[in-house]
């Protein structure tokens, strides 16, 4: 590197933090080594560490400086006063002529290389000792964007010097204990993006919430990124699978969900501001902002990114909307999750429930109790309540001395990246960010229970509920010849429970996805016309109205469900149910009441294989085999298995294999396996028979159990004779698992007896089970009980 107080970002690298910053480093280390792989960083300069000690030197202000700071230590003056006053120093300063020169020639220069004259740049700070893994400094100074001409290009590079003193950086840096003078700061002059016109966003290359490495997740809205960055609007968020991108064939998106968008920020045609917030149209609120080519391409640069830097990586892009081209803006070390270790984690588990008051996305997995403190300007922070629960709008730097000592935060604004979440992730504080309505519904004063561990929704209750922590290390876990499998319904449960060495799940249920995410009956959707509650149809157009056909949001949900519960533990197998909802479940779905009849006893009815090829619901059933043939085909992830449940004789599974095969679901094509719910005494009996249609089975215990002994499973009155481990259930169990294996098909079981009971859990072990699925709360305590019973057996 030479001694020129100014160098463009191809001349620098992260050997040269302690010249030009981290921020300012990792641009330049992107362009020299990544723009081969495609990654697009708008071109720029950067000022050294050595020309703002030379500023300090040319003026005369470091004295000054460490007076002030003297007299701000020993409690004489203010932060307040002291900033102002150091701030003052550096507006009222001049660069050195060959400095300022400098930077007006490469400015003029960066012009020529854009082919413009007047270029607009956006003006970035860079301290020397930010973004390091133990003190990020990230959010602590200003930016300027959207400076043109070279009269407030060097202002904008003043201001950036005093931003190094704001009260929140004063702050930040007494905590963290670095005298402020060691701190050096570079300026990044970056050409500026039409993202006003177009798009911008965050992206991480680890999953934020969960941990979870093999994810990136982008966040989106329209306009400049500060928004997001600040968390002042909900953005759209997306998640990729990483280890599938490299197949081009593959589109690996398992997660899209639209934010409100309500607000962007544009650039300032006059006046001091450079830039203004606007409304968003009611167009650009309802669609999405990336189309998923450019998810792909993004998550493809965050991928090269993390790999040429070895880590998890934090990143911020742009797209011009003029050219429509994508930018890399920014690029640093994630700081939270990574440094987790993966071998051990505490599990959080609420005991009761109360009235939901509001929900938004859960940052962080615990739970945190408190009153409400609600706080709606920086102005009045000072009236904050140690260990309350901090409720605002949103939050930036400022507000970081409080949120330290909150138990828990909730903002009305603010998605997954914004500061909110990146700083309550930072400070193990659990919050709950984009309810929309916190600071109204939550009184202050009001005692609030906030949990964070049900999953990517977060909770605030009315009161204090009681919970219980459990600490778990992964290491004790013994080894067992048997696959331990885990059942999951929600799709972000998947993610919570990604450290469990599962070896797959077991059970998949689908309609848990169709009741919490899709909420609309199928059949609805295929005939709209016929629901004729008007609440119900206004919801259907409400959900449905980013889709030119009604039938494309089932399909699109569906899958994108089942892909974030296979991706975990992609290529380990994971069995998918198919929709076994009983009629009266079917009928509380929205508009479910205009397609199913009343039944006396749903359990025994309309349910599982039997509905798949009727004509009530075949039009329904035909967008399920779709979904499953989108997520394995599309995008990639072929270890799903699907399963037919409640499947009453061996015609029946005929018809249902037919059905699925003219829908695309053909057993056997493009590596497809079919398994069988083993629940109904006539699959024991005539085992032998299915075995020939499926390469698996399940004993689904619970129904077994229901119809072998005959006792209503819901039933209360009953609950005493209802037991899996009655001789008559195990027997059939026992020969279920002796014919599977006689017709060389797997079997396992996925029900709650073996955790409840380690007798059941020794007996399935020593009649052979192939596979044990449990509730992944109850792995935990279950997998030590089969790994004695297997010891047992073998003696």
């Amino acid at each position: 590197m030479t001694d020129s107080p100014v160098l463009w970002f191809e001349e620098i690298g992260m050997g040269d933090v302690p010249q030009v910053g981290g921020k300012n480093a990792s641009l330049g280390e992107l362009i020299q080594s990544l723009k081969a792989k495609g990654v697009r960083v708008p071109d720029g300069f950067a000022t050294t560490a050595d020309a703002y000690r030379r500023f300090l030197e040319a003026n005369g202000i470091e004295a000054a400086m460490r007076s002030r700071i003297q007299s701000y230590r020993s409690g004489e003056s203010s932060l307040r006063a002291t900033g102002e006053a150091i701030r003052e120093l550096f507006l009222d300063s001049e660069f050195p002529a060959d400095i300022g020169e400098s930077i007006r020639s490469h400015y003029r220069e960066l012009g020529g290389r854009a082919g413009l004259g007047r270029l607009s740049v956006a003006v970035r700070s860079s301290a020397t000792a930010e973004d390091l893994p133990d003190a990020s400094f990230a959010g602590q100074q200003e930016t300027f964007l959207n400076i043109a001409g070279e009269r407030e290009l060097l202002d904008a590079c003043r201001r950036c010097y005093a931003s190094l003193f704001t009260d929140r950086a004063i702050s930040y840096r007494e905590v963290k204990g670095f005298d402020h003078l060691d701190v050096a700061l570079s300026i990044g002059v970056q050409r500026m993006v039409r993202s006003d016109v177009g798009a911008s966003g965050v992206m991480f290359s680890i999953d934020t919430d969960s941990g979870f490495p093999r994810a990136a997740v982008l966040s989106a809205a329209w306009g400049l990124g500060e928004t997001v960055v600040q968390g002042t609007i909900n953005p759209d968020k997306y998640l990729v699978f990483k280890p599938l991108l490299a197949q081009r064939e593959f589109a690996p998106i398992i997660e899209k969900t639209l934010g409100s968008k309500a607000r962007k920020m544009v650039y300032s045609r006059g006046g001091h501001a450079r830039t203004k917030m606007v409304d968003t149209s009611e167009a650009e609120r309802r669609a999405f902002v990336l189309a998923d080519a450019e998810i792909l391409a993004l998550a493809r640069w965050a991928v090269s990114v993390e790999e040429h830097y070895a880590r998890p990586m934090d990143m911020e892009w742009a797209r011009d909307g003029v050219t429509g081209e994508l930018f890399m803006v920014q690029a640093r070390p994630e700081t939270v999750q990574s440094q987790k270790t993966g071998s051990r984690f505490t599990l959080h588990h609420l005991l009761e429930t109360g009235s939901v008051l509001a929900r938004g996305a859960a940052i962080g997995d615990s739970i945190a109790q408190g009153t409400a403190c609600v706080i709606r300007s920086a102005a009045d922070i000072e009236n904050f309540r140690d260990g309350a629960i901090l409720v605002t709008e949103m939050t930036d730097p400022d507000w970081v001395p409080i949120m330290k000592r909150a138990a828990g935060i909730v903002t009305d604004h603010g998605g997954p990246t914004s500061h909110a979440a990146i700083v309550s992730r930072e400070l193990g504080v659990p919050a709950v960010v984009g309810t929309g309505n916190a600071t109204t519904v939550l009184a202050e004063g009001l005692a609030v229970t906030i949990s964070c561990a049900e999953g990517d929704e977060g909770r605030v209750y009315r009161g204090s509920l009681a919970f219980e922590t459990e600490e778990v290390d992964l290491g004790e876990l013994p080894k067992t010849h048997t696959k331990v499998m885990v059942n999951i319904a929600s799709p972000a449960a998947a993610f919570q429970w990604w450290r469990l060495p599962a070896d797959g799940v077991g059970l998949a249920r689908m309609e848990f996805i169709i009741s919490s995410l899709i909420r609309v009956h199928p059949m609805a959707l295929v005939h709209p016309e016929r629901v004729t509650d008007a609440g119900d149809a206004e919801q259907i157009r409400a959900l449905t109205s980013g889709y030119a056909d009604p039938k494309d949001y089932f399909v699109d949900a569906l899958a994108l469900g089942i892909a974030k519960i296979a991706a975990p533990y992609h290529p380990r197998p994971v069995i998918v149910r198919l929709s076994d909802f009983k009629t009266n479940e079917y009928a509380h779905l929205v508009g479910g009441s205009a397609f199913e009849e009343p039944e006396e006893n749903p359990m025994l009815g309309f349910r599982g294989a039997s509905r798949y090829y009727d004509e009530r619901y075949r039009e329904g059933f035909a967008l399920e085999c779709v979904a499953l043939k989108r997520v394995r085909e599309k995008l990639g992830f072929g270890n799903i298995i699907v399963m037919i449940p409640f499947c009453r004789t061996p015609q029946e599974a005929d018809r249902v294999l037919a059905v699925m095969a003219e829908n695309g679901l053909v057993r056997g094509e493009n590596g497809l396996q079919v398994y069988m719910m083993c629940e109904i005494p006539s699959n024991v009996v005539l085992a032998e028979k299915f075995a020939t249609r499926f390469d698996g089975f399940s004993i689904g215990s619970n129904d077994l159990t229901q119809l072998v002994l005959g006792v209503d499973r819901d039933s209360a009155q009953l609950a005493s004779l209802f037991d899996e481990r009655d001789e008559a259930v195990m027997a059939m169990i026992s020969e279920a698992i002796a014919k599977a294996h006689a017709a060389g098909i797997k079997i396992g079981i996925c029900g709650q007896g073996p955790s409840n009971h380690p007798e059941f859990a020794a007996f399935l072990v020593s009649e052979g089970i192939d596979s044990i699925s449990l509730n992944p709360d109850s792995y935990l305590r279950t997998v030590p009980r089969i790994a004695e019973a297997e010891k047992q057996a073998a003696r």
